[in-house]
This record gives structure tokens, C-alpha cells and sequence, in this order.
């Protein structure tokens, strides 16, 4: 009795569905994923809550002092052409004038201080920027930082009570985008070759002193 209840059971297992385990969202692969994308695909609409979570990773990163001055506008589709005219993306390629017409980015996070811009505002803001564009990407979604941009105009445009430091685009990414290794000598511009955009990163044995 008890070999045919084991075989049984046996049989069961193997004849059950198998489940399917998604990627674990390492941060190996989030970083992988966070590249800058300059084209995006403007059939993809970004919502409210999905730039509200990627903003609420501030409540849980690191800050100078812990003084917590960094303050954010998200900029939906309906408000995104009070952005675009003021920003400007692939500084390196302006042969190409990214992003091309019909691939613009269609929301944004406008980063702002509370505070005078010092080192450590600097700090808190390459902490910030990073950490949501990290959860973008783990999101599924692309960015970008932008500090080409005009800030009084932008300021004005939004009617904020404080200038901003940095916008990121958040959507969907519509590049094919891959890193390349260089010598610590070599040109560390980014560049395009049939249809792709190359990021040259130093190799690991010329970033160890």
C-alpha cells in the first residue's frame, strides 16, 4: 500500500503544471536596463501612480544630513510640450537632433531643492535621480536625466516656488542600446552605428587604483 501511495504521489507531481518563476530583478540586471534612452515610443502612456511610485523611492534613499530638501513635479502627456521646447538630449550627437519628431518623451519628473543648491544637495540629487530611475527600470520603463535644460524657463512654465536641477524623462524606450568596454585612455564618447547606440564604460582593471 504504501509503494502505490508513493507512486501515486509521484505521478501527480510530474503530470502538475510547472510554475513558471519570473527573472529575479537583480540589480545587476536593473543597472544593465537603466540606460539613458533619448527616442521613445509614444504610443506607451505613462499614468500618475506609476511616476508617484517611482517619486516615492525618496522616502526610502539616503540624505545628506538627512534634511530630505529634494522636491518633485511629475509632468504627465497633457503637460509635456511645456518641457520639450526647453530641454535638449544627445548633446554628443546634435547632428542627429534627438529626440527624433515623433519619439519625444511624454512624462517627466521636474527635480527641485527646497534648499540653495550646495555639494550636498548635488550629492542627494545624483542619489535621487538614480534611485528612480532604478525603479523605472524595474517597472519595466526607461529614463533619462536631463541637465541641458533651461531652468528659469521651466520654472515658469510649471509656476514652481523653487528652480529645478534636473528633469527626468520617464517612458517607453524605443533604442537598442548596448555597452562597450574602453582602455581608460580611449574616447569615452557615446555614439550610433547602424541603428545602435553605444556607451562606452572603462574596463573594471582600469577603474582599480
Amino acid at each position: 500500500m504504501a509503494d502505490d501511495y508513493l507512486g501515486k504521489k509521484m505521478e501527480e507531481y510530474r503530470t502538475r503544471p510547472q510554475t513558471i518563476h519570473k527573472p529575479i530583478a537583480t540589480l545587476g540586471r536593473l543597472l544593465l536596463k537603466n540606460r539613458s534612452h533619448r527616442s521613445y515610443d509614444t504610443s506607451f502612456v505613462v499614468r500618475d501612480d506609476q511616476l508617484r511610485r517611482i517619486i516615492e523611492v525618496n522616502r526610502r534613499i539616503p540624505s545628506a544630513l538627512n534634511r530630505q530638501v529634494l522636491r518633485f513635479r511629475p509632468v504627465l502627456t497633457a503637460e509635456a510640450e511645456k518641457v520639450l521646447p526647453h530641454i535638449r538630449l544627445g548633446g554628443a550627437l546634435p547632428e542627429l537632433h534627438l529626440p527624433p519628431q515623433g519619439q519625444e518623451p511624454r512624462a517627466f519628473i521636474i527635480i527641485c531643492s527646497c534648499i540653495a543648491e550646495d555639494r550636498w544637495v548635488d550629492i542627494d540629487l545624483g542619489i535621487s535621480a538614480q534611485s528612480m530611475l532604478l525603479q523605472a527600470a524595474e517597472m519595466g520603463l526607461n529614463g533619462i536625466c536631463i541637465g541641458a535644460f533651461d531652468r528659469k524657463a521651466v520654472q515658469e512654465a510649471f509656476e514652481l516656488e523653487y528652480e529645478p536641477l534636473m528633469i527626468l524623462a520617464i517612458g517607453r524606450g524605443a533604442e537598442d542600446i548596448r555597452l562597450v568596454d574602453i582602455a581608460e585612455g580611449d574616447d569615452h564618447t557615446y555614439y550610433r552605428r547602424d541603428g545602435v547606440h553605444y556607451v562606452p564604460k572603462v574596463r573594471l582593471e582600469d577603474l582599480i587604483l
